[in-house]
């Protein structure tokens, strides 16, 4: 991996992005993107997240953060590993979902394509973190992250997507409470 993405200071802010496995859209459900919802309120209570921005698209997530305790890497891979633990067994549990056994069987395709996974692997390894060393850095990644679901056609507004912190830069109260 290239130093380009790593954690190199580890007390710095950060913007990440990261997939699922192909780019599958898990996304598109409400219940899996509350699972995500959820999972961060978790990691801002209990692990140290500070969260200043946050998009959940189809396919992926865009996070602007801190760790409390200067580990982004190990916050970030705990928050990883337990949303792709309970991703997965609520797509197995999900008698309504049509693409169930697709989604299921490309999870497990990918896992055995890793010598570090023993079953299913759903997100891609990468985070691509981007150190926010200026306001200026800041403020595009906030801005690209919140503009994504109207760049994707979702949405006209960036505060009309409801998994997104658009909102609380627009002056309402969005899902997650924030670190600003």
């Amino acid at each position: 991996m290239s130093r380009k993405y790593k954690f190199l200071n580890n007390e710095g802010l950060y913007f990440v992005s990261f997939a699922t496995v192909n780019w599958v859209d898990v996304f598109i459900r409400p219940v899996y993107c509350d699972l995500i919802v959820e999972s961060l309120i978790y990691c801002k209570q209990k692990l140290g997240l500070e969260l200043y921005c946050w998009c959940v698209m189809t396919s992926h997530l865009h996070l602007i953060i801190r760790a409390k305790n200067n580990d982004p890497a190990t916050l970030l891979g705990r928050f990883k590993e337990y949303t792709s633990k309970n991703l997965v067994k609520s797509i197995y549990e999900n008698s309504q979902e049509s693409r169930r056994e697709w989604m299921l069987d490309m999870f497990r395709k990918e896992g055995k394509k890793r010598s570090n996974v023993t079953t299913n692997q759903f997100w891609q390894h990468d985070n691509r973190p981007i150190e926010l060393w200026s306001q200026d850095v800041l403020e595009q990644k906030v801005d690209y992250t919140h503009n994504n679901p109207v760049v994707a056609g979702l949405v006209l507004e960036p505060w009309h997507w409801k998994y997104s912190s658009a909102i609380d830069y627009s002056g309402g109260k969005g899902l997650i409470d924030l670190d600003l």
